[in-house]
């Protein structure tokens, strides 16, 4: 059987001597819930920013009031950014970030209910991914966290094994 992702990304990070720090929208702290259901994630966790709001975006990761003007908090500027700025403000190796429009409200035709971005920056990579899911709330914002900690793992897996695992700040 398949060990959970946050598991798996739990034992990497351990074993490469790296550290996370999570941004959260859509999900709501749901990704730094499911990370501090391990036992020693104290060991690779940071900690989490929720950041729903504009402002909280821009005073608590550093997002530019000219990135959500001009492309909205559901975007891969915006979700860049975030990643980024959790990585720096909590000090960490890894900076995952995660924006989306959960519903059932607040879609339009060019953002949808169920679009997210997801976003990671590392010292030498930042890089996002684009979803829209089904469902409702909960499904959005439950397939949201476990595929943030899906690419997380499979980034890890796929690139600190090929190189110098130890990234530093």
């Amino acid at each position: 059987m398949d060990k959970p992702n946050e598991i798996v990304v739990g034992d990497l990070l351990r074993q490469h001597g790296l550290r996370l720090a999570v941004a959260e929208s859509c999900t709501g702290g749901l990704i730094g819930h499911r990370i501090t259901n391990v036992p020693g994630s104290s060991t690779y966790y940071m900690g989490s920013v929720t950041a729903y709001a504009y402002e909280a975006k821009v005073r608590l990761l550093g997002v530019r009031w000219e990135t959500l003007e001009k492309f909205g908090a559901v975007s891969k500027e915006t979700v860049l950014e975030m990643a980024k700025g959790v990585r720096h403000a909590l000090a960490s190796d890894i900076g995952l970030a995660v924006s989306g429009i959960a519903g059932p409200g607040g879609g339009t035709p060019e953002k949808p209910v169920g679009l997210v971005w997801i976003g990671l920056s590392t010292p030498s990579l930042d890089k996002a991914w684009q979803h829209i899911w089904e469902g409702d709330r909960l499904k959005v914002k439950e397939q949201s966290a476990e595929e943030a900690l899906k690419l997380l793992a499979d980034y890890m897996q796929d690139k600190l094994s090929k190189t110098n695992p130890k990234h530093t700040n």
